[in-house]
């Protein structure tokens, strides 16, 4: 998302990477289905499907510059929050996650960014590294296809998003192949790390 935006408007780019994350988490689905959980994100899930509409409509009401330094904000803070691995006080009750999912349903809905809310929910509830593979790929393969129906509603999904989703759609397959096949020589840490520094430079260059 934010390097698409670099190279197109983000009323262009947030429904064709919400196209692009549904054909990837359909793909991941087979690959990790053992690890699919429904039963605990539901009530994220459930906020999400609220939140989602308003970040959609909000997409297309609000100046494209509010909104892209919003995504910087949300982009560099989380890598941050990540980087130095805050421990953010334990959450009891499940009841939070309405919370945590409206707020994720928003991001998505604008921004295609769901996951820093779900992730610091799962740190609060001190989800284990299994609850989290099961948890987070059923909780993004629901998200996926909400913002899918509400971008189809709103009329995002114009002729140059179908045109750019198929222009990119052999790459997407091929860096697919590749990435599952590279997971097993890749240093998880290592990669981490990676990925979380390049998010705060592209977060700050949004904000700034």
């Amino acid at each position: 998302m934010p390097l698409l935006i670099l190279i197109m408007d983000i009323q262009t780019a947030t429904p064709l990477v919400a196209l692009v994350a549904v054909t990837a988490e359909i793909v991941l689905l087979f690959r990790y289905r053992q690890h699919i959980g429904f039963r605990t994100v539901w009530r994220l899930s459930a906020a999400s499907l609220i939140g989602i509409p308003l970040g959609v409509i909000g997409l297309s009401k609000i100046d494209s510059t509010i909104i892209l330094t919003g995504l910087g904000v949300v982009i560099t803070g989380y890598a941050l929050y990540a980087l130095f691995n805050l421990r953010l006080p334990k959450v009891e009750h499940p009841r939070w996650a309405f919370g945590f999912g409206f707020v994720a349903g928003l991001l998505s809905g604008a921004y295609n960014t769901s996951g820093p809310p779900v992730v610091i929910y799962g740190n609060c509830r001190r989800w284990q590294p299994q609850e989290f593979k099961a948890n987070l790929q059923g909780f993004f393969l629901l998200n996926s296809f909400m913002v899918i129906t509400s971008h189809t509603l709103t009329g995002h999904f114009t002729a140059e998003v179908v045109h750019y989703y198929f222009m990119a759609l052999p790459a997407v397959i091929a860096a697919l192949v590749t990435g599952l096949y590279l997971d097993r020589f890749i240093n998880p840490q290592w990669f981490r790390k990676l990925i979380l520094v390049l998010l705060v430079f592209l977060g700050l260059r949004l904000i700034l």
